[in-house]
């Protein structure tokens, strides 16, 4: 069974989700602010392999990448030695806001963002 962490960057916050190979399911887990708290988290979890979004627009998905997104993707890159996939994460903060409800009963439009890029993953995994 390998684990999973899905990753939605912000540049406020960064949503996470966990998922795992068995069940093929992405769950929100939580939201941190910075790369430490990241590894923190990996660590911790004991993650086997990294999810990350890669932040296209709608409009123009051939634009550049953003220099803070690259930033992050780089240093992440040289603080893990795990294998990091990107996912295209176009709506994925929309989805996260339609899936959201109450935000006292729910979990936050970040985690869910990051849920969603994760399941998108799980689920080419596995066809």
């Amino acid at each position: 069974m390998v684990k999973y962490l899905g990753i939605d960057w912000g540049e406020k916050r960064i949503g996470l989700a966990t998922g795992d190979s068995e069940t093929n399911l992405a769950l929100p887990f939580k939201t941190v602010s910075n790369l430490p708290a990241l590894l923190e988290v990996i660590a911790a979890e004991e993650i086997e392999e990294l999810v990350l979004g890669v932040p296209k627009k709608m409009s123009r998905p051939n634009d550049p990448l953003s220099s803070d997104f690259l930033q992050f993707s780089s240093d992440l890159a040289t603080q893990v030695n795990l294998p990091i996939h990107q996912i295209d994460e176009r709506l994925s903060s929309l989805g996260g806001d339609a899936l959201m409800g109450s935000k006292k009963d729910k979990a936050g439009r970040d985690e869910i963002a990051a849920a969603l890029i994760l399941q998108v993953f799980l689920d080419r995994q596995a066809s």
